[in-house]
């Protein structure tokens, strides 16, 4: 286990008696890497709640828009409720909006009234085929923020990027983006510069120079288990313990982590950016107490 990783301890007092366990083991307990401890783990009750929906798939109770230049009619036209889902750039908007143009009234962010700190957010998203604003330098970029501090448009908070750069054919979402008033901790592979789990290798992250990428955003693993222009929907979760990790997944698979998050709460936010896309089953499950990342992560750190 790498020294500079941080064990909590309140993640440490959900594992009951810390006298009954070694240190290094529990350490691996918690962070959720094979071990024969782990394997033998009852997943606790609280892990097993049922999710809620978040949008009602009718209107915004719960929720309310900001555009970058602050017009709310035109926020409920970028964000339109179309057949239970949220659709960006739904009916009546042409092919190409102030495409390249340099101008950007269309991004924006729908937010939750709400403010949230333990939980499990799960979502479906797919593209459509409409383009927006700096498309030709963000192709097909979108997002969902978490623990946002400040709603201004962009937010302060931790973004679970979406992305798909079909030049490349290659798929980003789950990067993290970490604007300036937002800290965490994060682990990545110095051969590759993606992310990995401290305990598989994964090197804290300190702007090296070696980190191939731009400082603030730090990469996902790069997965083909993915849905690019194909029509077909992706699932996204977001699994956060406060300020202690927070977990992203695509299509079930782990694909990046976070720890030690300041702020440790607040709301959420989708967003419009570049291009047409469906936001659906929009759904969350709160937590009263923290729970082991073991518990989402299985008996590897990632998958």
């Amino acid at each position: 286990m790498s020294s500079s990783f941080p064990i909590h301890s309140r993640m440490l007092f959900s594992f009951g008696e810390i006298s009954t366990v070694p240190a290094l083991s529990l350490g691996l307990l918690i962070l959720g890497v094979s071990h024969s401890s782990a394997e033998k783990e009852v997943k606790p009750a609280e892990a097993e709640k049922p999710f809620a929906p978040l949008f009602n798939g009718e209107n915004y109770e719960g929720w309310y828009i900001k555009l970058k230049e602050g017009d709310p009619a035109l926020g409920e036209r970028v964000f339109a409720i179309e057949d239970g889902m949220i659709h960006v750039f739904g009916e009546g908007w042409p092919d190409e909006i102030d495409l390249n143009e340099g101008t950007d009234a269309t991004i924006g962010m729908m937010y939750t009234k709400k403010s949230f700190e333990k939980y499990h957010l799960r979502f479906q998203y797919k593209w459509g085929k409409k383009k927006a604003n700096y498309f030709a330098k963000w192709q097909y970029d979108a997002g969902v923020y978490y623990h946002i501090s400040d709603d201004k448009v962009f937010p302060t908070g931790v973004e679970f990027q979406i992305h798909y750069v079909p030049e490349e054919d290659r798929n980003r979402t789950g990067d993290l983006i970490q604007p300036p008033g937002q800290t965490y901790d994060w682990y990545f592979n110095p051969e590759n510069s993606e992310y990995l789990h401290p305990d598989q290798g994964g090197v804290l992250f300190t702007k090296q120079a070696s980190y191939v990428g731009r400082k603030w955003l730090h990469n996902a693993v790069v997965t083909r288990n993915f849905n690019g222009l194909n029509d077909e929907w992706n699932t996204c979760e977001i699994i956060v313990m406060g300020g202690e990790y927070a977990i992203h997944k695509l299509n079930g698979k782990v694909v990046n982590m976070a720890f030690n998050l300041k702020p440790g709460s607040g709301i959420l936010g989708f967003q419009s950016e570049t291009a047409e896309i469906y936001y659906k089953d929009i759904e969350i499950r709160e937590f009263e107490e923290s729970i082991p990342a073991s518990s989402f992560l299985g008996t590897a750190a990632a998958e």
